[in-house]
């Protein structure tokens, strides 16, 4: 079985993310460790986004498709 190459840590400035991916790190584990900053819990469940206050990443929460039928889940702040 072949593994999938590490993404380079914070490259992107903005990532999709799914609750698969929860609880949500910057950088994530899927992603080389070697040249990024430390390692930071993010909140995302309520809002839906989050930025890492290290390297400035925004991270967006997509709903899956069984979480489409039911009510909201995520506030947006004004």
């Amino acid at each position: 079985m072949s593994e999938q190459p590490l993404q380079q840590a914070c490259e992107a400035k903005q990532y999709t993310v799914t609750s698969a991916d929860l609880p949500l790190s910057c950088p994530m584990p899927s992603m080389a460790l070697w040249d990024a900053h430390p390692k930071v819990f993010l909140p995302i469940a309520k809002t839906g986004q989050a930025t890492c206050p290290y390297c400035g990443a925004v991270y967006i929460l997509k709903k899956n498709e069984e979480e489409e039928g039911s009510p909201e889940k995520y506030t947006q702040q004004t």
